[in-house]
């Protein structure tokens, strides 16, 4: 990092490693779960609530990451927030029992929305600082983790199944990866890079003067934020879980082309975050949030009508263009308004995450797939209903995206 003599760039390139970090983690232990199911002996139920321990330590992580926030500030508190997921890695592989397995990835959930809230912090206060726009790439590099993770867990089987062999592999570079760039992360004192000074003149972009908040009632368009929060990752849950299953069933494709559907909305979400910046700039994040989950919605709802195999791959890939600046501009408002309402739209955007793609079940158990996905499509739209009532922050009139890579390895 000490090489990058541009600050914007050297914030950028470090603040997109938490992203890519959070990524790989998560990724690395999700893609071991035969592994643990058997180590530990778990039946099908144990392991589904084992995934649920995670998610439910990060939906109640609020109140706490709250306060760490006000206290620590986003800086520290995603160096100690990776530290501490790095290491639960290493407790995950050698725990003894199934409760000590549970209250790990607890653990790891309350973690896990720890550094969601501070690399979301430190990404909007990169586009306040240079004004400009920066956060739908950084989104895309948490995608990037999780094909890396999937990557060494791949090179690593080849070589040994030991969990402990991997997980420990997988936290030395986790651990390498944070040491290499914490420097480059923005400080609440100068809103700059470490040890890059502020400007003479310059007014401070402290985070210290929420930190001196006590915790307030969230307004009514913070709450508005999280109701977009929530349906914008219900749709995107729901897509990763129940998309192959309505290809094979409803659709009709066979076993080697069900897969294809979440592959097209992943490959189209990152495509879309990459480009995403410059609509943003160019057209301000309301329009892009409004305008996305609106085809994200229509574009399903048409392909459920139409049916078949590639309207709804069609389908899919408007969902994956649609949602891919939803959440990044959400953080950037959440943000404005305050750590509080941040780590809050945080937490509600995790409970989407989590409850979604479950109602979505429940309704096709009543109704049928294919109604299950329409709700998928509803929630879209609701997304724009919802975006309606934000006050979204205006590009600054020197608002720009370069199209800069974000190289994360």
């Amino acid at each position: 990092m000490s090489g990058v003599r541009d600050p914007f760039r050297r914030a950028l390139l470090a603040i997109a490693a938490l992203f890519c970090f959070l990524g790989f983690q998560y990724a690395t232990w999700a893609s071991r779960l035969p592994a643990l199911k058997a180590r530990l002996d778990l039946t099908e139920a144990e392991l589904g609530l084992l995934l649920m321990a995670c998610g439910a330590g990060a939906a109640v992580s609020f109140p706490l990451v709250a306060v760490l926030m006000r206290r620590l500030g986003s800086r520290r508190l995603a160096v100690a927030s990776a530290v501490c997921l790095s290491l639960v890695l290493l407790a995950l592989s050698v725990a003894p029992n199934y409760p000590v397995a549970l209250l790990v990835v607890a653990c790891d959930g309350v973690a896990v929305g720890a550094l969601n809230v501070a690399m979301n912090a430190q990404g909007a206060a990169l586009e306040a600082a240079y004004e400009r726009t920066a956060m739908a790439r950084l989104h895309a590099t948490f995608s990037a983790g999780s094909l890396f993770a999937a990557l060494l867990a791949s090179g690593v089987n080849l070589a040994t199944t030991d969990l402990a062999t991997h997980f420990g592999i997988a936290a030395a570079l986790l651990l390498l990866l944070i040491a290499l760039t914490r420097s480059g992360l923005l400080t609440e004192e100068t809103g700059r890079p470490a040890e890059e000074p502020s400007p003479a003149g310059e007014p401070s972009r402290a985070e210290g003067k929420s930190g001196r908040r006590t915790f307030v009632r969230p307004s009514r368009v913070t709450v508005w934020m999280g109701l977009a929060m929530v349906f914008g990752t219900v749709t995107e849950g729901a897509m990763n879980d129940w998309s192959a299953l309505y290809m094979k069933d409803v659709a009709g494709a066979g076993s080697e082309v069900a897969p294809l559907g979440i592959a097209v909305v992943s490959v189209m979400m990152v495509l879309a975050r990459l480009f995403a910046d410059g609509w943003r700039s160019r057209w301000g994040d309301g329009l892009v949030v409004r305008l996305g989950s609106v085809v994200a919605g229509a574009g399903l709802a048409l392909a459920l009508l139409a049916g078949g195999v590639v309207p709804a791959l069609l389908g899919f890939a408007c969902v994956g263009l649609g949602v891919a600046a939803v959440t990044p501009c959400i953080y950037v408002a959440a943000a404005g308004r305050g750590t509080d309402a941040l780590a809050l739209v945080a937490a509600m955007g995790t409970t989407g995450l989590l409850a979604g793609p479950a109602v979505i079940g429940f309704i096709a158990e009543g109704s049928g797939l294919v109604w299950g996905m329409g709700a998928v499509a509803v929630s879209a739209v609701l997304v724009s209903l919802c975006a309606t009532r934000i006050d979204w922050p205006r590009p600054a009139a020197g608002s720009r995206d370069e199209g800069e890579a974000v190289p994360v390895g």
